[in-house]
């Protein structure tokens, strides 16, 4: 669709109180980001070039979401709620602008692809003045029937109005509609409200295109990507199938997921081939893993850069800002945050690395710790590579220790260590030969 020019009015304008919450319907996530995101990610992956986004309640808060995936997307403010045509026509001075094609979409449905736009526009482009986006169902009841005649859509028929025999089609339309961008306001501004709710229905586009004697067809989709949100309890459904989709892609991407059912990604997550997922790892925003990583149970990751063949876990947390280099080791129980560890390097159990740069080789001991916060500000702390740093020692930073540097176990440090240089802070030992306390008789009650 490079050659055609395409503009998406993404419907978001609903309070969803059924959500029964302070945030607007359309910003509840799915896989760490808002249900319109998922929408606008769509579009841009279907080469559509320009979006508006139609929001009523939470206008403020909807519109600071939407550009921080689209800076130019544009946003329209619906101050009544007076049906789907009405709403599309609040985004009337985008449809002046023109374009070859009007994608008309939900905010609340996540699961559309960039494939099913596609397919919508190419209808256009083939000549239809309206393409209706619908999906078979076992259970129609309640959905308007989309009545075909080979190619062409003839009508939508709401249940209420539909004969016996049409109530038995089980082909539904799921509100998405494409219009060509040469008819699209004319057909828009034809829609009359003269119904039993006195609103303005995008579906009547059907009747007047083919009044004119315009092209309408229908393309399917599946039922589950053109389902939306009206509670939590499909906020939840939406969410497994959005997981279910997630690791099915990265098992095809040459993914091994141990347990693929107990795995959690981010809309964002990127594996590389021959990455192993063990049980029980949640990959929250921002995580990428290279090639021949192994990411072991029940391990936490969220805004991290891991690299070609590291390992990570289990048990271990990666919080943002951590940076794992080609075969460097986080091991047990084991959190980082704004950390460099170097290729190679090792932090194998019970550490904690927070503002610090690691150096190649290096072997942090059990129960390290960088402290790195003052109780006001945040310092770093660099070790030098091939430096080993003894179990149970505190890095004070601001602090470095030089390349090869070694640290002794139980050591506070305070003061930078040279390059090769043994440092050990810790109170000497005192030895009493035979003064160790007698057992004493225990006390009664």
């Amino acid at each position: 669709m490079a050659d055609r020019s395409g503009l998406a009015v993404i419907l978001a304008a609903g309070e969803g109180t059924r959500m029964r919450s302070s945030l607007p319907k359309v910003l509840h996530p799915v896989g760490g980001l808002a249900l319109v995101g998922h929408v606008i990610k769509a579009t841009l992956a279907a080469g559509i070039s320009r979006r508006v986004v139609v929001a009523g309640h939470g206008a403020e808060a909807v519109s600071a979401a939407v550009r921080t995936l689209d800076d130019k997307a544009a946003i329209a403010i619906q101050t009544e709620r007076l049906g789907t045509a009405h709403a599309v026509l609040a985004a009337r001075s985008a449809l002046e602008e023109g374009a070859d094609d009007i994608v008309v979409l939900f905010g609340d449905g996540p699961l559309i692809t960039a494939e099913t736009i596609a397919a919508a526009r190419a209808k256009l482009a083939e000549g239809a003045a309206v393409v209706v986006v619908g999906f078979h169902t076992d259970a129609p009841t309640g959905y308007g029937r989309l009545l075909m005649q080979g190619d062409a859509l003839l009508a939508i028929r709401e249940e209420k109005d539909a004969s016996t025999e049409e109530r038995k089609v089980t082909f539904c339309n799921s509100g998405i509609m494409a219009l060509s961008g040469s008819e699209a306001l004319a057909l828009l501004d034809a829609v009359g409200n003269a119904n039993a709710k006195g609103e303005y229905y995008l579906t009547d586009c059907v009747e007047i295109a083919r009044a004119r004697g315009l092209v309408v067809t229908a393309i399917e989709a599946d039922a589950e990507e053109v389902a939306g949100v009206n509670n939590r309890l499909e906020l939840a459904v939406m969410e497994t199938a959005f997981q279910k989709r997630a690791r099915e892609a990265a098992l095809m991407a040459g993914v091994t997921l141990q347990v693929p059912d107990t795995v959690i990604f981010s809309h964002d997550t990127v594996l590389e081939s021959d990455v192993v997922v063990e049980p029980y790892v949640v990959f929250a925003e921002g995580v990428k893993v290279a090639a021949g990583a192994r990411i072991r149970a029940f391990s936490h990751l969220e805004e991290a850069d891991v690299g070609p063949g590291a390992e990570i876990g289990p048990y271990a947390r990666l919080r943002p800002g951590s940076e794992i280099g080609e075969g460097g080791k986080v091991g047990n129980f084991v959190e980082m945050k704004k950390a460099v560890l170097g290729p190679g390097a090792k932090v194998n159990h019970l550490t904690y690395i927070g503002d610090a740069e690691i150096g190649a080789k290096a072997n942090i001991g059990a129960g390290t710790i960088t402290c790195n916060y003052d109780g006001v500000n945040k310092h770093k702390t660099v070790i030098g590579e091939g430096a080993f740093i003894g179990s149970n020692s505190s890095l004070v930073a601001p602090v470095t220790i030089g390349t090869g540097g070694y640290v002794g176990s139980g050591s506070v440090i305070t003061k930078d260590v040279p390059d090769g240089a043994l440092a050990i802070a810790r109170g000497r030992q005192v030895t009493f030969p035979g003064k160790a306390p007698k057992p004493r008789p225990k006390t009664k009650g």
